[in-house]
């Protein structure tokens, strides 16, 4: 695995082009006008690693947002709706579908992620959830 981010390929992506485009225009200061409103987009699309959640997950973040409820809290178990909570929870019969606590962690750490970015994706609909920040 490489220390490089999708960032640093996307920006030697638009030297190379400018090099290109210097070269076979000549040198006369242009610029291309297009690689810098695609730079914008890049900056400001969201990654392509979004977390996904069930939709039930998703409206129980909204709303523990909404009521400035605490990350701990939202990941709480006895706080969370239960159709929260059969999402995360580890089930007596997952040992026998080969579940084992990992899974349970990756469930707490999806939801905590989504929480955190303020974006996710929902799982049912497709639908990406963005929640405005607090002004």
């Amino acid at each position: 695995m490489s220390n490089e981010t999708k960032r640093d390929v996307f920006n030697d992506l638009v030297e190379q082009h400018q090099n290109y485009v210097i070269t076979v225009v000549g040198d006369y200061g242009v610029k291309d006008k297009a690689i810098e409103g695609w730079n914008k987009r890049y900056s400001a699309a969201l990654p392509d690693d979004l977390p996904v959640i069930p939709e039930a997950v998703s409206e129980w973040i909204k709303e523990c947002k909404h009521r400035n409820v605490t990350l701990a809290d939202t990941l709480c178990m006895e706080m969370r709706p239960e159709s929260v909570r059969n999402w995360v929870a580890f089930k007596d019969g997952d040992i026998a579908k080969g579940f084992d606590s990992a899974g349970y962690r990756r469930k707490q750490e999806t939801m905590a992620s989504a929480w955190l970015l303020g974006v996710w994706r929902v799982e049912e609909t497709g639908e990406i959830v963005k929640l405005e920040a607090e002004k």
